[in-house]
């Protein structure tokens, strides 16, 4: 086994408190031994990894060393560390964890499992040109927020992680805003709340940020889209990636883009199997959309802190019937309990998932855990 993954084993992934001056107080005493490549954060709520490795691959067809950071992985913690059009081996970065308790030395113990994971990101992309940092939760606090940036990108904003950042759109997107202070590509965005803070922010930096606007595509977007299948949503992060890269002074070549390597991002990875890691309002909208006009059986479960109350009633149109996923995760509880109950209200059948029948459309949707749950189970079979 990694010597990184028995030390993470120790790091707690949940906090009852969370001391949000720990990492830049941590990384104002320890970055002078970091080389940092030129950093874009993205920041927002749904498309922040499709739309980081899809601009990833266009800065590498460029001839560029790119590495994207991303959160959190679904099958093998390496996921989280892309470089040179692969994740990063385990033999890579159990010689990095070590060089990173040197260069720690008793902050270590205090730095949670994401802080950690992301100086080790630091020093995995130490080499390259650009590196690309994807949020964990919120922006302004998040421990990717440390490295200097050359740019930001913001995604769409929408209500997620409430117990964290906010109970309104507004304060949700004040949050993650605070984080930029550069030129910004600012995606499509569907809360009016979150343009009103984007443009205070706007404002107040005295810059003119990018905005990108639905629809505009060019052919080559379409004819990419039409080879690999996009929906309309990825589509969309395909074109912020593309403003992104032309901001920071690149052309793609759309024509030698590879298909988006991340897992789970509406993946369709059998005829008749959809896998999206999507588990608030906003990504039940876009799934909703996508299968409009069809039925599918929806392979569901959500933790508690969830709104799947609401997301089930949007999901209700495209639902023939629902099959529950056993998550497990020691630090949260899930609500199929509940969950089963709402949907009976409907009289809508569900019972516990038991495997693949070819006959069915499937959509396995919700957080990363349920992802992980099923394509544990798909790979196995």
């Amino acid at each position: 086994m990694s010597v990184l993954l028995k030390y993470l084993e120790k790091k707690p992934l949940y906090y009852d408190h969370i001391d949000y001056g720990r990492m830049p107080r941590i990384f104002n005493a320890v970055s002078h031994n970091f080389r940092f490549p030129k950093a874009v954060h993205v920041i927002g709520t749904n498309g922040k990894g499709s739309t980081g490795r899809f601009l990833a691959q266009i800065l590498e067809d460029t001839g560029l060393k790119i590495g994207h950071y991303t959160s959190p992985h679904i099958l093998e913690f390496n996921e989280r560390f892309y470089k040179d059009g692969a994740c990063v081996g385990y033999d890579e970065l159990d010689i990095l964890h070590e060089r990173l308790l040197k260069i720690l030395g008793a902050y270590e113990s205090e730095l949670s499992y994401f802080e950690y994971a992301t100086f080790l990101a630091f020093l995995a992309y130490e080499k390259c040109d650009y590196m690309i940092l994807e949020a964990g939760v919120g922006g302004e606090f998040d421990a990717t927020n440390v490295a200097p940036k050359a740019l930001s990108v913001v995604t769409p904003i929408s209500l997620d992680h409430q117990d964290l950042l906010g109970k309104t759109i507004k304060e949700i997107a004040f949050t993650k805003l605070q984080s930029v202070n550069n030129v910004a590509v600012i995606a499509p965005q569907e809360e009016s709340a979150a343009i009103e803070i984007i443009q205070q922010r706007e404002a107040v930096l005295g810059l003119e940020f990018i905005y990108v606007h639905k629809d505009e595509y060019e052919s080559g977007v379409e004819r990419y889209a039409d080879r690999y299948l996009l929906p309309r949503m990825l589509k969309e992060n395909l074109l912020v990636a593309l403003n992104a890269a032309k901001t920071l002074g690149f052309d793609a070549d759309l024509s030698k883009l590879k298909k988006l390597s991340l897992k789970g991002r509406f993946e369709r990875i059998a005829p008749n199997i959809t896998i999206d890691v999507g588990h608030n309002i906003s990504a039940a909208k876009r799934a909703a959309e996508i299968f409009s006009g069809k039925k599918v059986v929806l392979v569901y479960n959500s933790y508690k802190d969830k709104d799947y109350n609401c997301i089930l009633k949007i999901l209700m149109p495209i639902i023939k019937s629902v099959e529950i996923i056993e998550l497990a995760n020691p630090y949260r509880m899930d609500a199929k309990d509940e969950i089963k109950k709402i949907l009976i209200e409907q009289r809508v059948n569900v019972k516990n998932f038991d495997g693949i029948n070819q006959d069915n459309e499937y959509l396995v949707f919700g957080s990363f855990g349920v992802a992980e749950k099923f394509l544990r189970y798909f790979n196995e079979t």
